[in-house]
Formats: structure tokens, C-alpha cells, sequence
């Protein structure tokens, strides 16, 4: 078949697979009037550790730097629940955890609290008829956001090609809010390898336990996404409800040398009133993006947390730390951190190596900008896959190098040691053009301090690689040692990596 002949017939079957889209191109959703928030355990636990005398500091945070910490708290936040919990994720896994955590959301619901999920299609995998089941419960609604109309194999994604501009625009934003009194945000997803239970590969990961008046914020984004026009009622993907769910049998994971996740009510409200003991009050502020952009076919308009960043950057005097599992910058952004670089500013960031990342095509668009972001006066460190930082956060050998792979997921940033920031923003052209995001934004120096600290700890020499410039060339270097090619890496993934660089998907990744 001539190939003018295969592209016309592969036109052809995209228009009309598009056009036997079942879904309706949107959803007009009945607006629920705002509910008055109501009183419950953590409402009044806010209250009681509210400080008396703040002005600005009118939220609380505490930092969850491990996998135990994540889920342990997330759970806890589920057995106290009193009224409602709401849910937005990019991922939800059917692993241990994903199941575990789906278990205990229904036994919450079984007791009267009203459960909404949104989550993002792309990752769904053919799991409509388990969400459909999930949805049946009368206190849950699971809601997807910006749905492929076509469900199954070739025809899904000859869909997407077929209506690109819309599909590729995806959902990335976390949050996990209880009795619109406490939250967690940042960049987990829910699936064991991001809370260190997985035996495929593990990450460096960062969310944030916040309480207070900042939560109002998070609870309005999580309405403004629920709402939102690209917002489906799972019901309308097809699924059917079945009887064979069996989340009742899930057992409770078990870590090796972390305590026992917390279970029921009592030891649940408990390890609540430790946690908020915990926490920093602070000024905070959540940012996120518009649901449905005002122009879908723009993707060259950072959105609005990619420009609230720009903003912090720009008023950056001494240093920025970043910390993104993928790192890609345009020649604009190169422009403005050289910019910045030349004004005396430090810019330093952390991401992973070829041999930490989980993403090879992601991988390569950072590598193909590797040299350029150098040039510009960045300095770039690469996660070793054995990094030390994997067993002080897991605990555990068996979760790590050399026994299973470890990666970076975790996407932060702190400037001048006064600002952190926390979300789902990677520092990638997806994050800043495509895809919806979301960011906390905690104005602490002492908060802000501590996670500097983190980071730099996870760029010194026992776990990342240090990269530089000798005679134009990018080398890698830790102690005395240094390479002129990806160290731990093959001959084979270095030449995939270079080839996936030829073709334009830059802005895809």
C-alpha cells in the first residue's frame, strides 16, 4: 500500500473512531450549594492546637518524608473521619496499599461518611467495572477527570490522536482531605512503590500534613475540579458492577521496622493528636490550575503554577533548590535562570540519573538538555540508585540498591531558605504547559531551612552524582572519581536514550 494510501486510511479510522466517541464532550454538573463545615474530632483538634497569638501563621504543616509517615497518616486521617473525605489523585494503584487504603474508604463509608474520589483517566487500565462497583456504594462517588472516550486497546489511543489537544491535558494534581479540617498534599500518588512496599522499585518521595485555614483553600480546588465541565461520573465509562469485590479480605501492610500502621478509631485519634503536636504553624497558600484551560490548544502559556514559580524565582536573591524526578527546561527558562545565575544566584537541582529513573523517554528529554542547563550556570546533581537516603527512609535493605531499583518522585523547591514549595509540579515542560498541577506554598524560614537541608543531603556524594563541564562535555563526579558517560548504565540504554532524543516529543514528557 502506497504511503500516502496508509496515512489517508489511518486519518480515516482516527475520525471515525472519534466520532463513535460514546461520552458527551462534557458534563454540566448540578452545583451543590457550599456545605458549612461541620464539627468533628479533627475540626476540634485544630482548634486545640490553633495557636492563641498568631496573626499570619494560620496553618500547620509537618513534612511526610517516608513512605510510613504517608500512608500511616492517611489512614489515620480515615478512621477519624467523621463527615467526609475527599479524594484527587493522578494514580490510584491496585496493589497492596491502593487496595488497603480503597478497604478502609469503604468501611468509612459504611459508617455514614461521604466519600468523593476524582481521579485522572489516563492510568484507569481498564478498571471501570471495579469503580462502578465502588461507586454503588450510596455514600461513595468516583468521578474521572477529561476521559478517553474509546475504553479498550488500539481504539483508546488512535482516540487521543484523534482529539490530542484536549486528551493530552491530564490531571496531576494529590490531595486527601478529611472533615475539611486536615489534608495531605504534595506529590505522592497512591500505590505501594510511593509509600516503600513495593517490590518493583521504590521513591524518594514528599507530601505535607497541613491543618488550618489553608485547608479552606485545598477543599475550594478539589470543588472547582469536581464541578469542572471535563469532570465524568464513572458510570457514564461503561463499567459494569460486580459482586466479586473483595476489598473486605485486604490485610493491613506490614512494615519491617516502622511501627504498626494505625487501626480503628481510638489508636487512630491518637497517633492524629501526635502528629498535630508535630506540627509548624506557618503562613501557607494553595495554588493550583484552572480545571479546563480558557484556550485548550495553547500549550505555549505557562499556566498558573508554573507562573507563581517564575514569580518566587524571580525574586530569588542568594539561592533556589530544586528537586523534580523529571528536569527539562526550554530555551525561554534556560534564558531566565542564566539570568538569574549572572545576578549572583545559586540554582542547584536534584533529579534522576539514568539509572534511578523509571522513565527512559523521560530520561532522554532531560539528557538532551543536560549540557545546555550547565551552560546556563545550573548546577545539577543525578540520584545514585543506591543511595544512601533510600534506608534511612525505608528501614529496610530489601527495599533498596542493589536488591530493587530507587528513583526520584518527589518534586519540591526552596528559595532563599524563606519560601518552600510542595506539589505535584515537576519541573518539566508537561508540568508547565500541559498538564493541571497543584503547589503549597509555605512562607516559614524554619520549615523552608529543613527541607534545604534534605535536599542538599541528597545531592552530597553517598547519594547523587555530581555533574560538570570538562572541555564541553558533560562528566559525572563523586569523590575522586568521575566518568564521561552515565555511570551504572549500559551500552545499550545510552544509545536508546540518544535516539528517543531525535524525536519531538520535548514537551510531552
Amino acid at each position: 500500500m502506497p504511503v500516502l494510501q496508509r496515512i489517508s486510511v489511518t486519518v480515516f479510522l482516527i475520525a471515525v473512531l472519534a466520532g463513535c466517541a460514546s461520552l458527551p464532550e462534557e458534563v454540566n454538573h448540578t452545583v451543590e450549594p457550599e456545605e458549612q463545615q461541620l464539627i468533628s474530632t479533627l475540626s476540634q483538634l485544630s482548634d486545640f492546637y490553633r495557636p492563641q497569638n498568631a496573626i499570619k501563621e494560620t496553618s500547620a504543616v509537618l513534612l511526610q518524608d517516608t513512605g510510613w509517615d504517608a500512608l500511616a497518616q492517611r489512614l489515620a486521617l480515615i478512621e477519624t473521619a467523621e463527615h467526609s473525605i475527599d479524594i484527587q489523585y493522578y494514580i490510584w494503584n491496585s496493589d497492596e496499599s491502593g487496595h488497603y487504603l480503597a478497604n478502609r474508604l469503604l468501611a468509612a463509608a459504611d459508617r455514614g461518611v461521604k466519600v468523593r474520589v476524582m481521579l485522572d483517566d489516563i492510568n484507569l487500565n481498564e478498571r471501570e467495572d471495579l469503580l462502578v462497583t465502588l461507586d454503588s456504594h450510596p455514600q461513595v462517588e468516583i468521578r474521572v477527570f477529561n476521559p478517553i472516550p474509546s475504553r479498550k486497546g488500539v481504539s483508546k489511543w488512535l482516540n487521543v490522536l484523534g482529539d490530542f489537544s484536549r486528551l493530552n491535558r491530564r490531571m496531576h494534581n494529590k490531595s486527601f482531605t478529611v472533615d475539611g479540617a486536615l489534608s495531605i498534599v504534595g506529590g505522592r500518588n497512591i500505590g505501594d512503590e510511593y509509600f516503600d512496599l513495593s517490590e518493583d522499585i521504590n521513591f524518594r518521595d514528599r507530601d505535607v500534613l497541613v491543618m488550618g485555614s489553608v485547608v479552606s483553600e485545598i477543599q475550594k480546588s478539589f470543588i472547582n475540579y469536581w464541578d469542572s465541565r471535563w469532570s465524568y461520573p464513572v458510570e457514564l465509562l461503561g463499567g459494569e458492577p460486580s459482586d466479586s469485590l473483595m476489598l473486605s479480605e485486604i490485610a493491613t501492610p506490614i512494615y519491617k521496622n516502622y511501627p504498626a500502621l494505625p487501626e480503628g478509631n481510638e489508636t487512630s485519634k491518637l497517633f492524629m493528636e501526635q502528629a498535630m503536636s508535630e506540627m509548624t504553624w506557618v503562613e501557607a497558600h494553595f495554588i493550583s490550575d484552572r480545571p479546563v484551560p480558557l484556550d485548550e490548544n495553547n500549550t505555549s502559556e505557562p499556566k498558573l503554577t508554573a507562573q507563581f514559580l517564575g514569580k518566587l524565582s524571580a525574586q530569588s536573591e542568594r539561592e533556589i533548590l530544586l528537586e523534580s524526578a523529571y528536569l527539562i527546561f526550554d530555551d525561554g527558562q534556560l534564558a531566565e535562570w542564566q539570568s538569574l545565575t549572572e545576578s549572583g544566584v545559586q540554582i542547584k537541582a536534584l533529579t534522576n540519573s539514568m539509572a534511578s529513573n523509571d522513565l527512559a523517554t523521560n530520561h532522554s528529554g532531560y539528557a538532551a538538555r543536560r549540557q545546555d542547563m550547565l551552560e546556563h550556570g545550573i548546577q545539577l546533581f543525578e540520584l545514585k540508585p543506591e543511595a544512601q537516603v533510600c534506608e534511612e527512609s525505608t528501614k529496610d535493605s530489601s527495599k533498596c540498591a542493589p536488591v530493587m531499583p530507587y528513583g526520584l518522585h518527589a518534586k519540591s523547591a526552596v528559595f532563599d531558605n524563606k519560601t518552600a514549595a510542595i506539589g505535584s509540579f515537576n519541573f518539566n515542560l508537561r508540568s508547565t504547559y500541559l498538564n493541571t498541577e497543584s503547589l503549597l506554598i509555605i512562607e516559614n524560614s524554619s520549615v523552608a531551612t529543613d527541607l534545604a537541608e534534605d535536599i542538599e543531603q541528597a545531592m552530597n556524594e553517598e547519594n547523587s552524582w555530581r555533574l560538570g563541564l570538562n572541555d564541553g562535555e558533560v562528566h559525572w563526579y563523586s569523590g575522586s572519581q568521575s566518568w564521561d558517560s552515565e555511570p551504572d548504565t549500559g551500552k545499550w540504554e545510552r544509545i536508546k536514550s540518544s535516539l528517543l532524543q531525535l524525536l519531538p516529543i520535548e514537551k510531552y514528557l
